[in-house]
């Protein structure tokens, strides 16, 4: 099979790595004040070379800086749009093999328009850029973290007396601005990070939307709309992926449920190059809902979980991708572990080696399969 010259990648990866010790330190010596946020910034430059060299060993051709700048995958970024202000937090039970997890981050409310008012991203990039030869890829959240969770209720009604089409169309120019901005940096992978449409497939996520005043029928559709509009005017040659996420806070997640609830909106309707999808237990449900995936879409299976330390076996994964292959053609397919390490500052209960150990048995398994990675 020929060599993927574009991202995704055969071996592909979602973002985020467990912080090493000396950045922890470093962010929790300026949250006190003890140093500035130039001297944090010189802590994370020296961690994200460590950790781009620790890609590059692997053989990943997809390189991220780990999302060390981040306290959360998506806080940190939507907190920079004018008119997003963070508050308090709506407590969520995140589940694991090992208990509940109670956990309870910042709602984003919009107390005024929603304005992209500088470059988010562009910075960041051009310093991950710098630093490796490999595809740099930028993760940012989905435009749909802005409604989902707080819904109507955190959404100013003087700023926005109707949410459509104001509400929307304001958020996905935010985007479209932050997106010319990183594509004029040469930027030319983006992965969108989305719980809701995940969440979507869970039925008391389901019920909690409609309890709210959503339609969760409808909401999928509206959230690609959404998405769409965010990357119309991408440039050609800019890879555009979502990520699908039911939770992911020290090794628990709050969510689960195969993906037949959007399936169809989500192959058809949303107009990304690429989807990286949980498979890593039964929470996910079945390959079935692969089916609808045309061809032209590539599939990354997140079948290694990052959630638990012990290692899958490439027999297992070869199973699990044969498996998928019933679905839709394994030229359309590639591997990647199911989520990332460490979606907020706090990371997985997952050990370092661990980490390690999961990412290269991704590349080999890759390469073992496609010939590539």
């Amino acid at each position: 099979m020929s060599a993927r010259t574009k991202p995704p990648f055969r071996a592909d990866h979602v973002g985020s790595f467990l912080r090493p010790a000396a950045l922890l330190d470093a962010r929790e010596r300026n949250r006190k004040g003890e140093i500035s946020r130039a001297q944090l910034r010189e802590v994370e430059d020296v961690s994200i070379r460590d950790i781009v060299r620790f890609q590059e060993g692997l053989g990943l051709e997809g390189v991220t800086d780990g999302e060390f700048r981040r306290t959360y995958f998506h806080i940190d970024f939507l907190e920079q749009l004018s008119g997003i202000e963070t508050k308090g937090g709506i407590a969520v039970s995140f589940h694991s093999a090992s208990g509940n997890v109670d956990f309870a981050p910042p709602v984003m409310h919009i107390t005024a328009p929603v304005r992209h008012v500088k470059p988010i991203q562009r910075d960041d990039f051009n310093f991950l850029r710098s630093v490796t030869k490999r595809t740099p890829k930028v993760t940012i959240p989905s435009p749909t973290m802005l409604h989902f969770r707080g819904g109507r209720g955190a959404i100013s009604k003087e700023a926005y007396p109707e949410l459509e089409p104001a509400f929307y169309d304001d958020v996905a120019g935010c985007y479209r601005a932050e997106l010319k901005t990183l594509a004029d940096a040469g930027c030319r992978y983006v992965q969108m990070d989305d719980t809701n449409l995940a969440y979507l497939c869970d039925p008391k996520m389901r019920e909690g939307a409609r309890q709210r005043g959503d339609d969760p029928h409808e909401l999928p559709r509206r959230y690609a709309r959404l998405i769409n509009a965010a990357i119309a005017e991408r440039p050609a040659d800019m890879a555009v992926c979502v990520h699908l996420c039911r939770g992911n806070f020290r090794s628990a997640w709050a969510a689960e449920g195969g993906y037949e609830p959007v399936a169809e909106v989500l192959f058809n309707e949303l107009a990304v190059d690429g989807y990286f999808l949980e498979y890593d237990d039964v929470r996910s449900g079945s390959f079935a809902p692969l089916r609808f995936v045309p061809k032209g879409k590539t599939v990354v299976l997140g079948l290694v979980s990052t959630k638990v330390g012990e290692l899958e076996s490439k027999d297992q994964l070869k199973r699990r991708i044969d498996e998928a292959s019933k679905h839709v053609a394994v030229g359309q397919l590639c591997l990647s572990p199911q989520c990332g390490f460490s979606s907020t500052v706090h990371g997985n209960d997952i050990a370092r080696e661990s980490q390690a150990a999961k990412l290269r048995l991704v590349v080999e398994t890759a390469r073992e399969v496609w010939g590539d990675a």
